[in-house]
């Protein structure tokens, strides 16, 4: 029988017997897959390509030093579009993030889930997790900007980005917390710790590398939303930066889209510079949710 295994086709721990291939159907998901991943691959590498190609004659410092110019696009530059969007995605995380962890905390470890509110606030949760982001760029104009008078500001901005990315913030800590094993607590209780300590000192540390992925992520899906920012009324041309929160602003999908509207071909290399540094400001916040996971990860 020893001599029938194939270590080498079978998992680690799990013999094979001699003379049993891969069933077909197996052989036809796994190819599946790997097609599926090569396409998008491919498309996104493509996409990468033609991005750089496009941008590489504006690819230098002028595309963050200078201020939009319409009618100059060759010293043209996004400074006010990258510094707005700095401005509304740092008080955004400042808005949500808070917010987003206590609700979690309260859920996971407080909230009975037999209580008809908390059972009606986790289906509202759910819910505003797949609603459009337009939606919210309707509320926020209706309530945030004209209800509340705060106008067409960063900190309007930030409150209604907050708003979009909050069901994904509490169900991205719900299940950091949810994964922590329920055998820390009962030890830590029984060591005497109230709930509030065991939260503190075993469970939110524990979490800390779910939470941090799944806050930076969503902050990476605000990053590049346009849609409510120009609905609550973004400008597309700013010859300034923001100095506070009530501030008027400008942010880097709103000016990609005003520089791919307009006829002429330097604001295509223009608008194809401005996406590429978009998509390194993107490419930055995933590593670092990559390099805290891998930071703070504990198995069990």
């Amino acid at each position: 029988m020893a001599s029938s295994v194939l270590e080498h086709d079978a998992p680690p721990g799990v013999p094979r017997l001699k003379g049993r291939g891969t069933p077909w159907r197996e052989r036809f998901f796994r190819l599946s897959l790997w097609a599926s991943l090569a396409v998008g691959v491919v498309f996104l590498a493509g996409l990468l390509i033609y991005v750089v190609y496009e941008a590489w004659p504006r690819l230098d410092s002028r595309i963050w030093t200078n201020f939009p110019d319409i009618i100059d696009p060759t010293n043209a530059g996004a400074q006010s579009a990258i510094m707005g969007t700095i401005w509304v995605i740092a008080f955004t995380a400042l808005y949500c993030l808070p917010t987003g962890i206590l609700a979690a905390i309260y859920l996971e470890e407080y909230a009975d889930p037999e209580r008809w509110w908390n059972k009606l606030i986790e289906i509202n949760i759910q819910n505003l997790a797949a609603v459009p982001s337009i939606v919210y760029g309707i509320l926020g104009l209706g309530v945030i900007s004209r209800g509340l008078g705060f106008g067409q500001t960063v900190l309007t901005a930030s409150l209604t980005l907050s708003l979009l990315v909050l069901p994904i913030v509490i169900i991205a800590s719900r299940e950091a917390i949810r994964a922590v094993p329920q055998s820390i607590r009962q030890a830590s209780l029984a060591l005497g710790a109230t709930q509030w300590q065991t939260i503190r000192r075993q469970v939110l540390p524990a979490a800390v590398p779910g939470m941090a992925t799944g806050s930076i992520l969503a902050l990476s899906r605000a990053i590049g939303e346009a849609a409510p920012l120009l609905l609550l009324g973004g400008l597309t041309f700013i010859t300034f930066n923001p100095t506070g929160i009530q501030s008027q602003f400008t942010v880097l999908p709103i000016q990609i889209f005003n520089w791919i509207s307009q006829s002429r071909a330097e604001f295509v290399s223009l608008a194809s510079a401005a996406i590429v540094i978009l998509l390194v400001i993107l490419l930055a916040m995933n590593s670092l949710a990559i390099w805290l996971r891998n930071r703070y990860a504990r198995r069990w």
